[in-house]
């Protein structure tokens, strides 16, 4: 089981109102390049939003369903990956001084991904958390700094200052 957790500069609000926006998700999901919502208003339960992921000249669609959502501080997901099946991932926000805790716990639920879970694909997640707790990092405290991206300049107006260009963990 890969749990990671980072200390983001941001109040557990703000985190929060990023992990609440399903508009958000490829700024800061390792890989995602395009998302969407498709059923339900993210985050309640059972919301569905659909998302790409590019490795290469390969775009995969996926999609993550929202199975627990505790407003504000526990947002549990379910990611489906095609053939490579299902996986719970789970964040815990706790107020930590002025800032927030992000807890990261992921796992996978059902397919050939939790057929072949093994050290190695361990470590592999880990890389990826810390990608994406970086990533998230950087758009909760940019956020709180009023949507100044790291160097205090401004991104250009209509562009994400985070987004996700494609799969870089």
């Amino acid at each position: 089981m890969a749990v990671r957790h980072r200390l983001v500069k941001a109040s557990p609000q703000t985190v929060w109102d990023v992990l609440a926006d399903g508009d958000r998700y490829a700024e800061w999901v390792v890989g995602t390049s395009s998302t969407q919502e498709k059923t339900g208003e993210w985050p309640r339960v059972d919301a569905k939003i659909a998302y790409e992921i590019r490795v290469g000249p390969v775009t995969l669609a996926n999609e993550t369903v929202v199975r627990r959502c505790r407003e504000p501080d526990v947002l549990e997901l379910e990611a489906r990956a095609g053939v490579l099946g299902t996986a719970r991932i789970a964040f815990e926000l706790r107020p930590w001084g002025p800032h927030c805790l992000v807890i990261l716990d992921e796992h996978p639920l059902q397919g050939v991904g939790g057929l072949l879970h093994n050290a190695g694909v361990e470590v592999v997640t880990q890389l990826r958390h810390r990608a994406l707790l970086g990533r998230l990092a950087k758009v909760c405290e940019a956020d709180a700094r009023g949507g100044v991206p790291d160097g205090g300049r401004r991104a250009p107006t209509g562009a994400r200052p985070h987004a996700a260009g494609g799969a870089d963990a």
